[in-house]
């Protein structure tokens, strides 16, 4: 059996993603579009435009065109929609990077992606060195000021109508402002590419098209909409899905005001929630139990937010009744994965314990995970999605894509779930097993590559626990030749592995239990684990 979700087939424009996210920028061009948590960098909507021209113009100049890659490592800033929307108009694609990264893992983004630019922060500037001495990168610029780069104002000061551009054909913008933009394939050119986690090692590259990127906003737009008077408070990573769709550029399309914040801090969030008086909150569960749980927020004046979406792992309904109670606004969760975000939402009247129903253009089914026989409402199988969302597949993986993609355009989404009769969905279990630390994918596999790498380590296995703040956290089981302390083995990890990924927690066990073709049975390993921190 498909399903579907309760909103009418939604044509998605052919046309490049900035164009569309931006086609009624010059509606309200006075209005502010973006601005720093402090108050000290801001667009509006028109100096928004203006900048994405210039830049793109400046990126052109220096060659960067179709087929070019811009690598964007920075948290969340004014600036960052500016970069990402120059280099998309210039044709070119975006590979968005976490800064909490490791500085090989950074490389092999760079080097998997082929990425010639590097727009960073000065804090990043003596590392950008490393990253430029182990990749093509050829230039590298700066938001501010380091020695040997360039800095972004530069680029920002660029006279496009005076150079004209250096490659590509440039298009006309939508009718409500002519954003110049390169011609491109919606459909087939890959505008933007983020990085997920896979069961089965490192994480791959996802490719994201103009159209695919369009749809998912277009999906947000629909089933969590915004008016143009809404203050958006921007904490969920732009180099994340959730941020980079539903919370930046969905915003954005919806002329809402973006308040850009670098990094989550309790009592600094809650102040700018009350300094900004913001209206929509995009959180994931660790947020959701600040507000429904800490002291903290009866010090801050709240009454402004009208709605709290939460994403990036499953929600406790309890919670979600607890911020409702305590805010008086609506709390909404949603389902999807960075292969197709925006998959599911909540809409009014969805019962407890559910992501909600399929967002617009949504196809889904439930599928035996042994047979792949289609199931009926009720039966428990694998989510399987259909959509104008759904990626074009993984970067230079075509294994690894055909894994994903059925041929008739279903995306394996690893999760384990049932649909009720109005195509509720109620996630199970995650069949891939990933880790959800705060929002972050973490994959076990990679954790335990490095685990064994440890010389009083002789087997590993790493599973995610629950935990209220995190909603997980990775715990390793150990078989050891000799004896170490947990703590060493923190360390060692820690000292390996990007913040986000670290071991919380290790249980030194005899055996690893797995099947007899070798792999790991990390279900047995939940159900008979100890406390043991």
């Amino acid at each position: 059996m498909i399903f579907t979700g309760p909103h009418p087939p939604t044509p998605v424009p052919d046309t490049s993603f900035s164009s569309f996210v931006l086609e009624h920028a010059r509606r309200h061009a006075d209005q502010v579009a973006l601005v720093d948590v402090k108050g000290e960098v801001s667009f509006t909507y028109g100096e928004l435009l203006a900048a994405v021209e210039r830049v793109a113009g400046a990126l052109r100049t220096r060659g960067f065109g179709p087929g070019d890659v811009l690598a964007l490592l920075a948290p969340n800033l004014p600036e960052y929609p500016v970069v990402f929307h120059a280099a998309a108009s210039a044709g070119g694609t975006v590979v968005v990077l976490n800064p909490l990264d490791t500085t090989p893992d950074l490389l092999a983004h760079l080097n998997g992606a082929g990425a010639v630019v590097l727009v960073t922060t000065e804090e990043q500037a003596a590392r950008a060195a490393e990253l430029v001495a182990g990749s093509k990168l050829r230039e590298v610029v700066v938001f501010g000021q380091a020695p040997g780069t360039t800095p972004f104002a530069e680029l920002l000061a660029h006279d496009d109508l005076a150079d004209g551009p250096a490659s590509g054909t440039l298009a006309p913008g939508p009718a409500t402002g002519p954003l110049r933009v390169t011609d491109v394939d919606a459909a087939g050119d890959v505008v933007a590419l983020l990085h997920s986690s896979g069961s089965t090692g490192r994480p791959k590259a996802v490719m994201l098209t103009h159209r695919n990127m369009s749809a998912n906003v277009l999906q947000t737009c629909t089933a969590t909409p915004l008016d143009e008077r809404e203050r958006v408070l921007a904490v969920a990573p732009f180099h994340h899905a959730f941020g980079l769709l539903m919370v930046m550029n969905s915003s954005l399309r919806q002329g809402a005001t973006v308040v850009t914040m670098p990094r989550f801090d309790p009592q600094a969030y809650l102040q700018a929630i009350q300094d900004h008086r913001i209206t929509r909150l995009y959180v994931v569960p660790t947020i959701a139990v600040l507000l429904a749980r800490s002291p903290l927020v009866d010090q801050f004046d709240l009454s402004s937010v009208r709605t709290i979406v939460s994403g990036g792992a499953a929600l406790d309904p309890r919670i979600a009744r607890i911020c409702e109670e305590r805010l008086g606004c609506r709390v909404g969760q949603g389902y999807g994965l960075t292969e197709g975000l925006v998959s599911f939402m909540q809409i009014d009247g969805s019962p407890a314990g559910s992501v909600g129903r399929a967002t617009p253009n949504i196809e889904f089914k439930i599928v035996d995970i042994t047979t792949g026989q289609a199931l009926g409402p009720g039966q428990e199988g694998e989510v399987l999605i259909r959509g104008p969302h759904v990626m074009k597949g993984y970067l230079d993986a075509p294994e690894a894509t055909r894994e994903a993609l059925e041929p008739d355009g279903f995306l394996h989404t690893g999760d384990l779930a049932r649909a009720d009769g109005d195509g509720e969905l109620f996630l199970v279990d995650r069949i891939k097993e990933l880790i959800k630390y705060k929002g972050q994918q973490v994959s076990p596999v990679e954790l335990e590559a490095v685990l064994m790498t440890h010389p009083k380590v002789t087997d590993a296995a790493v599973i995610g626990v629950p935990d209220e703040e995190a909603s997980e956290i990775p715990k390793a089981f150990l078989v050891v030749k000799e004896p170490v302390t947990a703590q060493e083995i923190i360390t060692f990890v820690a000292e390996r592995v990007a913040p986000y990924k670290k071991i919380r927690q290790v249980q030194f066990i005899d055996a690893i239990p797995r099947t007899p073709v070798g792999k790991t049975q990390r279900r047995a390993l939940k159900q008979h684990q100890d406390a043991t921190p």
